[in-house]
């Protein structure tokens, strides 16, 4: 007869402090789990940004343990009949063979930054009762970190970014929005963007999104 006294079993594991290394393995899960359908962009959004405040060892367990992790090692990536340019969607190089756009303004009207274009270490983006889109998952980068500036004034900035790159945020809103909710870690070897800037009476929108092709 078990004594109800007896205490429960100590799970020392789960108390144990988790490494960078160890938060990046279960991203990489993650990653992966979201490639083969296990979990939605959104699911995996909420539990990616959990993975990199996780301090321990059972904070991160619990964010695989619904997740079939041996099949999905076993699985080791998307189907062959999709494409999925995730990890593709940049490119970094040392050098390009046209200048870095480091400027895009918006006053009073519309502008964006689309496709396969070089940028550098910096991005100044300003909007005056004007829209950006700034779609930075095509583009080349020809340095490891991108700061983006992004002032948005009674207008809209739009960033998106790769899903597998590092980013960090740290702008302000002041009667307006400034989104920090696609901030996180990325893969090793992908681009870290930082997002800078201010919101006025305006908008900066910062979301990671995917780029999937299905073969015809």
């Amino acid at each position: 007869m078990t004594d109800s006294l007896s205490p429960t079993p100590d799970n020392g594991r789960a108390r144990l402090r988790a490494s960078d290394a160890d938060r990046s393995l279960v991203h990489d899960i993650l990653a992966a789990a979201m490639t083969q359908g296990h979990l939605s962009p959104t699911e995996y959004e909420t539990r990616a940004s959990s993975a990199v405040a996780a301090s321990t060892f059972g904070e991160l367990d619990a964010l695989t343990d619904d997740l079939p992790v041996s099949d999905i090692a076993r699985a080791g990536g998307p189907s062959p009949d999709v494409i999925d340019l995730d990890a593709a969607a940049y490119s970094m190089t040392s050098g390009a063979s046209t200048s870095p756009v480091t400027t895009k303004i918006a006053v009073m009207s519309g502008t964006d930054l689309v496709g396969n274009v070089p940028v550098g270490s910096e991005l100044q983006v300003f909007a005056l009762m004007g829209g950006a889109e700034i779609d930075l998952r095509r583009v080349e980068f020809t340095e490891p970190t991108l700061t983006v500036r992004a002032f948005a004034i009674m207008g809209g900035i739009e960033v998106l970014v790769p899903e597998d790159a590092t980013v960090e945020i740290s702008g302000l809103g002041l009667m307006g929005g400034f989104s920090h909710k696609a901030a996180g870690r990325g893969r090793p070897g992908a681009p870290t963007i930082k997002v800078v800037g201010l919101a006025l009476m305006g908008g900066v929108e910062v979301e990671r999104k995917r780029i999937s092709f299905t073969k015809k």
